[in-house]
């Protein structure tokens, strides 16, 4: 695993999963594209998912989906830009 952010997210005991190759993906305070942007991954990055919720509709590398991950207090990534294995939830619902 690279040094940083994969590490990081290894011991917050969330699933982690890699951001797709070759993506730089925002960072962003809410779940949608109308939120404004936090940081931005850089490329190779991993995230801790800590639940998933619904959002704006976008097209990814992993498809199109409105499912968006929240990966710490309040930071979102789109689910498509992030390689979960599912077109589907695999985190709980946040509340």
């Amino acid at each position: 695993m690279l040094a940083g952010a994969g590490e990081a997210a290894a011991g917050s005991g969330f699933p982690t999963f890699p951001v797709a190759p070759g993506y730089r993906v925002n960072v962003r305070r809410g779940p949608g594209t109308n939120y404004g942007v936090i940081r931005v991954l850089p490329l190779g990055a991993y995230v801790s998912i800590r639940c998933q919720c619904e959002g704006t509709n976008v097209s990814g590398p992993y498809g199109t989906s409105d499912i968006w991950d929240c990966i710490g207090n309040g930071e979102f990534v789109s689910d498509t830009y992030v390689k979960t294995g599912s077109d589907g939830y695999v985190a709980t619902r946040c509340a």
